[in-house]
């Protein structure tokens, strides 16, 4: 499987713009800047797009580990990546599972598997917290 993202930037750092699509259009010439990404302008930033790829493959790998545990629930899960010195640094998720009468170990062992195999996760070069509130 392959998927594809396409960018543009025109101009220098600080004064240029770009715009970033993804192959399913979910973004479609989204605009992003120095400002975007360093300061508080408004559009995208790689960043955030990686703690939305990391929030969206957690969710989805620790479904995947719950289901093999034989548990069906809700998984509730925000990544906030930081930069320092133009170096993704560390990704700190933080999720909630709502699963009631499941084992409380279970969801653990589940959480902890999916942190550790979740592929965005396999890719990061950096420091991965995960802070889990079970609602069983």
């Amino acid at each position: 499987m392959i998927r594809t993202a396409h960018a543009v930037w025109d101009g220098g750092l600080k004064d240029g713009k770009g715009v970033v699509s993804t192959q399913s259009t979910a973004l479609n010439g989204m605009q992003y800047s120095f400002r975007t990404r360093f300061e508080d302008g408004v559009g995208v930033n790689p960043e955030e797009l990686i703690a939305a790829a990391h929030a969206s493959c957690f969710s989805m790998a620790l479904s995947a580990q719950l289901g093999d545990r034989g548990i069906s629930g809700k998984v509730d899960t925000t990544a906030a990546v930081t930069m320092e010195n133009l170096a993704i640094t560390k990704s700190a998720l933080t999720t909630t599972v709502t699963a009631p009468g499941a084992d409380r170990a279970k969801i653990e062992e589940a959480a902890h598997a999916a942190k550790e195999g979740c592929p965005i996760s396999k890719v990061l070069n950096a420091e991965i917290t995960l802070d889990l509130t079970i609602d069983a």
